[in-house]
């Protein structure tokens, strides 16, 4: 079992791995103490059978440099190959500002291939790899050393299994003339602003229960302050404060530190010093918003007569043509989608939109405009022209 401790012997690993047509790629990291994911160590595998052509990447010793690593991501002759990879590659771009090209999301594929919505990584191993995953280590603390023997097998798994699993799906993605939808699904994990968090916009992942304009123009400037705050600090945000405490203080808006230590959900840190300070100039800022400048969340549609049928209607024909393709509901069109699609709002409809309409949003459309019906038959669900 190989483990590189110094960048000679990356360089050397990452120049063999040059020399093949694909790498295998997973991480193992740390978040739950820090804002950025801390990076513990890196699997890297090239074609072959066993443990001979993988590799450990140890990115927490010290002088380790890991540019022979990206320079491999920029190679476009090797595909990298990872499972499930958002996380990893959000890694990588902010270590690295390098995102691997050309790429390959074994989840993705296998979501394409039939084998069920987000697949996770033991299921393709047993039911590709015919194989078994220890999960005794799931749960390390990756960033101690030494890492025992049984977690290095562990990780260096992710990695050797996946090899296996990667040219099953290649294999089947060409057979069936798939391979441009999954290039399709990944495109978004290929895009840098994928990976950019703009403290402006922090407040759109919270939920409110209001749609009070003053309210919001609040939320936005506490969750941006705190946002900030937490990137600079490189820790949690909810160690600066929490999300309900976010809305209780757009509330309450205290005006003081005296009416600060009156919050119910405040941690005792946040209510002195730059934290207090910070809340008390957010919340003023907010209320001082002039109107035309306050955000507003987007207004509900309004649903037409008979869409909650057609909505119904539409999730039959999803299903069918899911199990007609052998390709997850979910990946073919959301809820929203068909909601959507049965109120006749067709911009932005991801369904109506590449491989999607081909499989899914034109006969959607010919359901919608009466063109079709859906008949059911002891063979399930078939369409039928009218």
């Amino acid at each position: 079992m190989k483990t590189l401790t110094t960048t000679d012997e990356l360089s050397k690993f990452c120049a063999e791995c040059a020399n093949h047509p694909y790498v295998t790629v997973d991480t193992e990291f740390l978040r739950e103490r820090t804002y950025y994911s801390q990076l513990c160590l890196i699997q890297l595998a090239f074609p072959g059978e066993g443990d001979q052509n993988a590799a450990l990447i140890d990115p927490l010793v010290e002088g380790l440099d890991l540019a022979p690593l990206y320079e491999l991501f920029r190679n476009e002759t090797v595909v990298k190959v990872f499972h499930a990879a958002r996380q990893d590659l959000e890694i990588f771009f902010t270590e690295g500002d390098t995102l691997p090209k050309p790429f390959f999301d074994t989840q993705i594929a296998a979501m394409v291939c039939g084998f069920g919505e987000q697949v996770g990584y033991e299921t393709l191993v047993r039911q590709i790899a015919k194989a078994s995953i220890d999960k005794s280590s799931r749960f390390t603390d990756w960033s101690r050393r030494p890492l025992s023997d049984k977690q290095q097998a562990y990780a260096l798994a992710d990695v050797t299994h996946l090899r296996v699993i990667y040219e099953f799906l290649a294999k089947e993605l060409a057979r069936t003339n798939r391979t441009e939808w999954v290039e399709e699904e990944v495109a978004v994990l290929m895009d840098p602003a994928t990976y950019v968090v703009e403290p402006t916009e922090a407040w759109k992942r919270l939920k409110t229960r209001t749609n009070s304009r003053k309210f919001l123009s609040i939320v936005k400037e506490l969750a941006e302050f705190r946002e900030i705050l937490a990137r600079d600090r490189n820790i949690p945000r909810n160690r600066i404060f929490k999300d309900d405490a976010l809305m209780e203080l757009a509330a309450t808006r205290p005006k003081n530190l005296g009416d600060l230590g009156k919050s119910r959900l405040l941690l005792r840190d946040a209510r002195k010093g730059e934290i207090a300070d910070g809340i008390l100039a957010a919340i003023a800022r907010g209320e001082a918003c002039p109107p035309e400048d306050m955000p507003m969340v987007p207004e509900q549609k309004q649903r037409r007569n008979g869409t909650e049928s057609l909505s119904d209607l539409l999730r039959v024909l999803l299903k069918a043509k899911a199990e007609e393709y052998g390709v997850a509901q979910k990946l073919i069109a959301t809820a929203s989608d068909l909601d959507d699609l049965a109120n006749g709002d067709d911009d932005g409809v991801q369904a109506l939109r590449g491989w999607r309409h081909k499989v899914f949003g034109a006969d959607a459309l010919r359901l919608r405009e009466g063109k079709i019906a859906l008949s059911a038959t002891p063979q399930g669900v078939k369409l039928v022209t009218l």
